[in-house]
């Protein structure tokens, strides 16, 4: 860091107002926000730290993660601890290690950056901590603002010609990711992402260092399915070691073998919830290449939808009370009558009622309810929450689409997989919202 005076500065702190506005700063900070263009009592103007401040504060809890910064003609590695405290929060930034500066020969191997070319790059958890501001602006892309969002904010992924998403490979094998076609987000503009693997000073994945090229050619035909020896390895290979870590991660965040400093019980949490984000994902992944087959078909049964309703509740009923959230399920003794898959139908609720509770206030309630209409048996899900916009409604039944990618929650497929299987079954899946009303799923089933 070069600060006149200060070759090395072990940890420097700052405080920040409700408004990320730069209340007070020790001198590496200020001047690492006045290269940036920033004063004090102006916003920060430094993104990856902005981004790691505005976390905290959304999650009200302290948020500890590395970032790297550009400075001058050099990059700094940084890492970034912030507390929230009252309205404002507090930050401590340590590490600042030089690293040399980004160049053509840090792409991936054989890549050369040429006019058009979109650079970017990833942290471990593939949010975007780097997008070239130029060749964005001649995108119609706003660079500063995607900075901390998931990488799917910046890029659509389409699938390879065996039904394979490259990029998930490149990610779980540790290897070069080469010829993954994407559209950018908000057009469709195709591109072809290529990138290489950074990582950290112990030598684990620190995330991806990539370019974009617009895509010349027309791009193959999508394969209808993910392949299934995709999925069946990336489910061997992830399941049994994410089920360890999820383990010890809760006995640590439980102190089942004595007491632990506050927070590194956070930290647990946090760790568990991750991997259980990441097993979601692995099932999800699954369901998707067997929904996905040309043949993939579904026995109807006689099942009581009232009966699926009421069980996907109580399954969801931990969870709603941490929330705050109360479940109003169908009285006991109502029967529903439909013809379906037993154990499709209560996934597709199970969905339905944990977005339902994800999205509702605390102090809300997440309505259930079952009926016959129209000789259709029909289960409603309705929320609380902030609602769905018109324009968005039959975005979010798409692969890995989500109204807002920042926000906590899924990661895409869990309501494209729901509607597929109940179509499988004879029914379907609609939505009904209002933005500040709350929105209304319905599914039918044939009686």
């Amino acid at each position: 860091m070069r600060v006149d005076g200060m070759p090395d500065v072990p940890v420097s702190h700052a405080t920040l107002d409700a408004d990320d506005r730069l209340v007070a700063a020790d001198p590496a900070i200020m001047a690492l926000n006045d290269g940036a263009g920033g004063t004090l009592g102006q916003p920060l103007a430094v993104p990856q730290l902005a981004t790691v401040a505005r976390l905290a504060r959304r999650l009200g809890i302290l948020v500890s993660r590395g970032v790297k910064v550009a400075d001058q003609d050099a990059d700094l590695d940084l890492w970034v601890r912030v507390q929230p405290e009252g309205e404002g929060v507090r930050m401590a930034v340590s590490g600042w290690r030089e690293t040399r500066a980004r160049t053509v020969a840090e792409r991936p191997a054989g890549t050369v950056i040429e006019l058009g070319d979109l650079a970017w790059e990833t942290d471990a958890g593939l949010r975007l901590t780097f997008v070239s501001i130029d060749a964005a602006r001649r995108l119609g892309l706003d660079a500063l603002s995607l900075l901390g969002q998931p990488l799917t904010a910046l890029f659509t992924l389409d699938a390879a010609g065996d039904g394979t998403l490259p990029i998930l490979e490149a990610v779980a094998r540790r290897r070069p990711l080469h010829d993954q076609r994407a559209r950018l987000r908000g057009g469709e503009a195709r591109v072809l992402l290529t990138a290489s693997i950074r990582h950290d000073t112990a030598g684990g994945f620190a995330g991806l260092n990539g370019v974009a090229r617009i895509a010349e050619e027309a791009p193959p035909p999508p394969a209808p399915a993910i392949s299934s020896s995709f999925t069946e390895g990336l489910d061997k290979a992830l399941r049994t070691p994410l089920a360890r870590i999820i383990a010890h991660a809760d006995t640590i965040h439980a102190e089942a073998e004595g007491p632990v400093q506050r927070d590194y019980v956070d930290y647990a949490s946090d760790i568990a919830n991750a991997g259980r984000h990441l097993l979601g994902l692995v099932d999800d992944l699954v369901d998707l290449q067997a929904v996905e087959r040309p043949d993939f078909a579904l026995a109807p049964e006689p099942i009581d939808l009232a009966d699926v309703a009421r069980r996907a509740a109580g399954l969801l009923s931990v969870k709603a009370g941490n929330a705050g959230v109360a479940i109003a399920r169908p009285l006991p003794d109502l029967r529903v009558p439909a013809a379906g898959d037993f154990r499709r139908a209560l996934q597709i609720m199970v969905n339905l009622i944990g977005n339902a509770v994800r999205y509702s206030p605390e102090g809300g309630v997440a309505s259930v309810t079952a009926t016959l209409t129209g000789g259709m048996a029909e289960a409603v899900v309705a929320d609380q929450g902030k609602g769905i916009a018109a324009e968005d409604q039959m975005r979010i039944f798409e692969k890995f689409e989500r109204v807002d990618p920042t926000e906590a929650g899924g990661n895409g497929l869990g309501l494209y997989i729901a509607r597929r299987l109940a179509r499988a079954m004879g029914g379907d899946l609609t939505v009904e919202s209002t933005p500040g009303e709350g929105a209304r799923f319905t599914l039918t089933l044939p009686v």
